[in-house]
């Protein structure tokens, strides 16, 4: 490597719960740098969770996180080809890329729902994740399905 490696941008923390994640996870979701429009779409969706589940004794912020937690991924496969076969090999998931990977495919999967809007459809995919269930908690169960059942290749990586 001839260049050095580029600084991390700092995320500034949203307006309203002052927290990094959140700005992160409506950074995922926007669409054409409408930043105001994604955290309206993700303050309205904590709002009817919050309401969906009223009876919790923890806050919708709590909820979403408890959720995200839910479905972040431990291990995943990688393919890697050694001697002319590919190999599907289990690997760990790097702190910053579980992050990452959980919100987007938590915003992927609320997209792919029915429902009128966006935030009606990612509220109800934060309440199943809360729950485990769901197609975003799905996914992380056949990644880890598939981690487990090339786990005879563990020995590939590095």
């Amino acid at each position: 490597m001839r260049k050095a490696k580029p600084s991390k941008r700092q995320i500034l923390p949203d307006p309203v719960f002052g927290d990094v994640k959140v700005t992160k996870f409506v950074n995922h979701m926007m669409l054409d740098g409408k930043k105001n429009l994604s955290f309206e779409i993700f303050y309205k969706a904590l709002d009817i969770v919050k309401n969906k589940l009223a009876n919790e004794e923890k806050t919708p912020i709590e909820i979403w996180k408890q959720a995200l937690d839910n479905i972040t991924p431990q291990v995943e496969v990688k393919s890697k080809r050694i001697g002319g076969a590919n190999f599907q090999v289990p690997v760990e998931v790097r702190p910053e890329r579980k992050e990452s990977l959980s919100m987007k495919n938590m915003i992927a999967y609320a997209r792919k729902r029915g429902g009128r809007t966006m935030a009606d459809k990612l509220s109800a995919e934060i309440v199943d994740a809360y729950n485990q269930q769901g197609g975003a908690f799905k996914r992380k169960e056949d990644m880890h399905r598939m981690a487990e059942a090339n786990r005879a290749f563990a020995h590939f990586r590095h």
